[in-house]
C-alpha cells in the first residue's frame, strides 16, 4: 500500500474512534441524568396519587385508618 492509503486509513480510524467515544459519552451522560431524575419523579407520582377508597373489609379498613394516623 502506498502512503496516501495509509494516511486515509489512519484518518478514518481516528474519526471512527472519536465518533464512537463521543456517542458513548453522551449516551452515558443521558442515562445518568435519567437515573438521577428517577427518584424525584417517583416521589412526585407517589404524592400526586389519589387516595384509595376505603375497604369494605372491616379489619382492613381499621388497618388503613391506623396507617394514616402513624401507628
Amino acid at each position: 500500500m502506498d502512503n496516501t492509503a495509509w494516511v486515509i486509513l489512519l484518518i478514518s480510524c481516528a474519526i471512527s474512534f472519536g465518533l464512537g467515544k463521543t456517542i458513548v459519552y453522551f449516551r452515558d451522560k443521558k442515562r445518568q441524568a435519567a437515573k438521577d431524575k428517577a427518584p424525584a419523579e417517583a416521589a412526585r407520582v407517589k404524592r400526586e396519587k389519589p387516595p384509595e377508597p376505603p375497604s369494605k373489609n372491616k379489619s382492613k379498613r381499621k388497618r388503613q385508618l391506623q396507617g394514616k394516623d402513624g401507628f
